[in-house]
């Protein structure tokens, strides 16, 4: 009875306990990782591929995915600095990367809802053109110039950086979407049986809108964070980050099967990530060898849900036969 207690604890923090174990070897294998300015750059590092990562984390739960959002950040970044540039107004300049990002995903929403082409090639169509229009429209040149632009990615508001604020608000504002709404329940039941939350009632092509909406103003957040965390507009700038934002959710224990996944498990596997890089990049390790270890941290995180999930199937089925069996007796008797 106490190892089964034991077990389920440990398969319900394990996210956490390995946060914590990850945290603790950091500060060990390398001095420099718990200096108050390397926290500081970690913190400002990992809130944009944290911000993307809710974005996936929503649409993994209903089924789906956005192979896009690193061409759309990209494409919501130089547009942004272009219209802070042309107008002087950081406030316009938010505004139109929050509408660069809602309209791409508008477009992506569009093709998986209504032309039923498949989310994997819907946003991979997405993510090549996003990245040609940010090409095409800078000419293939950087904007540089940013001024007062940078206070997003490299201001504080206090002690705290203002990625981190951002972080912290879309934390919250996902949390309470996924445990307070019925928007956020309807997730679960989309990724879990679309027939069936159909069948229930639920406005399933609206939800998916939705979802890319909200995925599209978090890309389009992350899109102003980012370049002006590098103080610059990048068109080919953050690729790659939309395995950024997957490799946390699924690390954070987000299913790719659709219909599991949680906030905080997500937010866990945002600093895991950030934490990997930085000790990574602290021992000096080569960027060809990191892109192999984040590999095998998506394959290692695909086989352990795997098996989750064949287990859980397992029990379902073992509990179904012993309640046939049980009926038989019964009706021995």
């Amino acid at each position: 009875m106490k190892n089964s207690k034991a077990r389920d604890f440990i398969h319900k923090f394990s996210i956490y306990i390995i946060l914590v174990a990850m945290f603790i070897i950091c500060a060990i294998v390398n001095d420099n990782f718990l200096s108050a300015r390397n926290l500081i750059n970690v913190a400002r590092q990992l809130s944009v591929g944290t911000i993307l990562a809710y974005g996936e984390m929503l649409l993994v739960i209903a089924g789906l995915i956005d192979l896009s959002v690193g061409s759309v950040l990209a494409l919501a970044g130089v547009l942004s600095i272009a219209a802070y540039q042309s107008t002087g107004s950081l406030l316009v300049g938010f505004l139109v990367a929050i509408a660069v990002g809602v309209a791409c995903n508008f477009i992506n929403a569009i093709l998986v809802t209504h032309f039923d082409v498949p989310a994997f090639i819907a946003t991979l169509a997405m993510q090549m053109s996003a990245r040609g229009a940010a090409l095409r429209f800078t000419n293939g040149q950087n904007l540089l110039q940013l001024k007062d632009y940078t206070v997003f990615g490299q201001g504080n508001l206090g002690p705290i950086p203002m990625p981190v604020v951002f972080m912290i608000i879309i934390t919250i504002i996902t949390w309470y979407i996924m445990t307070h709404t019925r928007f956020g329940r309807s997730l679960y039941a989309i990724g879990g049986n679309e027939g069936a939350a159909i069948a229930s009632g639920i406005n399933v092509k609206r939800n998916k809108y939705i979802i890319y909406i909200i995925n599209g103003i978090f890309a389009g957040i992350a899109g102003v964070l980012f370049m002006s965390r590098v103080n610059a507009g990048l068109p080919n700038g953050a690729v790659g980050y939309e395995m950024e934002g997957l490799t946390a959710t699924i690390v954070g224990g987000t299913s790719f099967s659709g219909g599991v996944g949680t906030t905080m498990g997500t937010l866990a596997g945002g600093f895991i990530i950030g934490f990997l890089n930085n000790i990574m990049n602290l021992m000096g390790v080569d960027s060809y060898v990191q892109q192999i270890v984040k590999g095998i941290i998506i394959a290692l995180a695909v086989v352990a849900d795997i098996r989750s999930k064949n287990k859980k199937t397992q029990k379902v089925i073992l509990a179904a036969d012993d309640n046939d069996d049980k009926k038989e007796k019964a009706a021995a008797k």
